[in-house]
C-alpha cells in the first residue's frame, strides 16, 4: 500500500503542475527566446514529485564538479527514477539524451524540444543518419554551453549491476574535448527496478566522481574503460559488474 501511495503522490505532483508549467512556460519561452524559466521551473517540479513520493537523495562529491565549462555527466542506469533524481540536482542547465518516443508526449515533449533535449533512436542498429543527427545535436548543446547527461549503458540494467557501455558518448567526448564527470547512482535499483511500476521510497545516493579529461586518452576504448572503472569502483558490491574490469 505504501508503494502505491508513493507512486500516486509523485504522479499527482507531476500531472498537476507539469501541464501548468508547460502552458505558461512554453509561450513565455517562445516570446522571450529564453528557456531559463521553463527549465528551472520544470526541474523544481521534478524534484517536488520525487520528494512527495518519499524518496530522499544523498549527494556526494559535488565539490568535484568543474565550474565555468560544459561537462558530460555519464551515469550508470538502473531505474526510471535515475533521470528525475539526477538531472535537477546538477547545478547548471543540462541537455539530456533520451529515447525518441518521449518527445511525442503532449506538452512534455514540446518542452523538452525547446529545452534542447536530444532524442535518441533506440535499437541495436539505429539508422546512420539518425545517429549522426544525435551526435551533431549533442555537440551543438555542448558548444552552446550546456552540460550533457548520458547513460552510456543505453538502457536500464536488468539486475542492477553495471553493464557494458555504448561507444557513441565517448566518440562525442573525444570530438568535443568536454570533460567527463562520472556519476554513480545507487538505491534506485531497489526503489523502482526495471519491470516494476510502483515506487518503494527509500534513499538514493548520487556520487559525483573525479572528472576525466578525454584529451588524456589515446583511444575511445581507453577512455570508455577509465569511465566504467571509475563508476564501478564507486558502486556498492551488489551493483558492480560481474566481469572483471578492463
Amino acid at each position: 500500500m505504501k508503494n502505491l501511495f508513493a507512486t500516486i503522490k509523485l504522479l499527482t505532483v507531476w500531472v498537476t503542475l507539469g501541464p501548468i508549467c508547460g502552458l505558461v512556460g512554453i509561450p513565455w519561452t517562445l516570446l522571450t527566446k529564453d528557456v531559463t524559466w521553463l527549465y528551472w521551473a520544470s526541474m523544481w517540479i521534478t524534484r517536488a514529485g520525487i520528494r512527495a513520493s518519499g524518496v530522499r537523495v544523498t549527494r556526494l562529491g559535488f565539490d568535484l564538479i568543474p565550474t565555468g565549462r560544459a561537462c558530460i555527466y555519464m551515469c550508470n542506469h538502473v531505474s526510471n527514477l535515475d533521470p528525475p533524481i539526477l538531472v535537477p540536482i546538477i547545478p547548471t542547465r543540462c541537455s539530456v539524451m533520451l529515447k525518441k518516443e518521449l518527445m511525442s508526449i503532449p506538452i512534455l515533449g514540446t518542452a523538452m524540444k525547446i529545452g534542447g533535449f536530444i532524442p535518441v533512436e533506440r535499437g541495436t542498429m539505429p539508422r546512420r543518419d539518425a545517429a549522426q543527427a544525435t551526435v551533431a545535436a549533442a555537440g551543438k548543446a555542448i558548444a552552446d554551453g550546456l552540460n550533457l547527461v548520458v547513460f552510456p549503458e543505453g538502457t536500464r540494467s536488468l539486475d542492477g549491476r553495471l553493464s557494458t557501455f555504448k561507444k557513441g558518448p565517448f566518440f562525442l567526448a573525444l570530438q568535443t574535448g568536454a570533460i567527463i564527470v562520472p556519476v554513480a547512482i545507487s538505491g534506485t535499483e531497489t526503489m523502482l527496478p526495471k519491470g516494476k511500476s510502483l515506487i518503494d521510497p527509500r534513499t538514493a545516493t548520487v556520487q559525483m566522481l573525479a572528472p576525466i579529461d578525454p584529451r588524456n586518452y589515446l583511444s575511445r576504448e581507453e577512455l570508455m574503460s577509465a569511465v566504467r572503472n571509475a563508476i564501478a569502483a564507486a558502486l556498492p558490491e551488489h551493483m558492480k559488474p560481474e566481469n572483471c574490469l578492463t
